[in-house]
């Protein structure tokens, strides 16, 4: 990433981003919790990007050089904590689980960034309780830095309705499926449809928040059918798409 901004204080507000509006790379000197009261949020980093929408947040440790990316209308609560406060021993960044507690904690905290009253530092303290007990999400989409598969994610990422099997995409690719497969191992961390159903389920995201409907998002997407996409996103989110998408405007 080039024209990095450096932002010693990372700030705690709420910011509204228009569909397609993005905050370019930057870097804190403090930790901070974003999260998308509405829409959803990407954030993105040269080791890959994370993708939460309104029932999940994304912890992005200090230092780490991002880019955040709003999809559909985007009201986006930032939480700024000094380094000496990291609730979770985190060093890269993570996606959490946002119950309704936390939510509230979230919202109410960044509406009036400038209150240093005693009452909103007991409000901060449960913040960072509830940031403790959060469960961790992978919801990570890793950008692999091997060049065979570079070329055979961006083929994917394209489209990511190619339901080709390894060995078909590696003779376009010009590799053979078990290269492909060790390589997913080995500089990914995770198998090949790991990866393949972590891209759909970004994309699917996306196209939600752009209010696609749930048949067409399954179509555009890769799953057989919109039973199939219905069950994966309820097994990773823990609700149907058409739940998440009534609730997040």
């Amino acid at each position: 990433m080039t024209n990095i901004r450096h932002q010693p204080v990372a700030p705690t507000r709420t910011q509204s981003l228009a569909p397609g509006a993005a905050i370019d790379t930057h870097r804190h000197d403090d930790h901070q919790i974003v999260y998308a009261g509405r829409g959803v949020l990407a954030v993105t980093t040269d080791a890959g990007s994370w993708v939460a929408p309104g029932t999940r947040a994304i912890w992005i440790p200090a230092g780490t050089v991002h880019a955040h990316q709003a999809h559909g209308e985007l009201e986006l609560h930032l939480v700024g904590l000094p380094t000496a406060d990291n609730p979770l021993a985190l060093e890269t960044p993570t996606v959490l689980s946002v119950g309704p507690l936390l939510r509230e904690l979230i919202v109410a905290y960044t509406r009036s960034p400038e209150d240093n009253s005693p009452e909103r530092a007991r409000l901060r303290a449960v913040l960072l309780d509830q940031l403790r007990a959060s469960p961790q999400e992978p919801l990570h989409l890793p950008t692999p830095t091997a060049p065979l598969l570079r070329t055979l994610c961006a083929i994917l990422s394209a489209d990511p309705s190619d339901n080709r099997t390894l060995s078909e995409l590696g003779r376009e690719a010009g590799a053979s499926a078990r290269t492909l497969s060790r390589l997913f191992h080995t500089n990914l961390g995770m198998t090949f449809p790991q990866w393949r159903t972590q891209l759909r389920l970004h994309h699917a995201l996306v196209l939600l928040a752009q209010n696609t409907p749930v048949t067409a998002v399954a179509h555009q997407c890769g799953w057989s059918s919109a039973s199939a996409f219905i069950d994966t996103f309820r097994r990773t989110f823990g609700h149907t798409p058409g739940t998440w998408t009534h609730t997040s405007r």
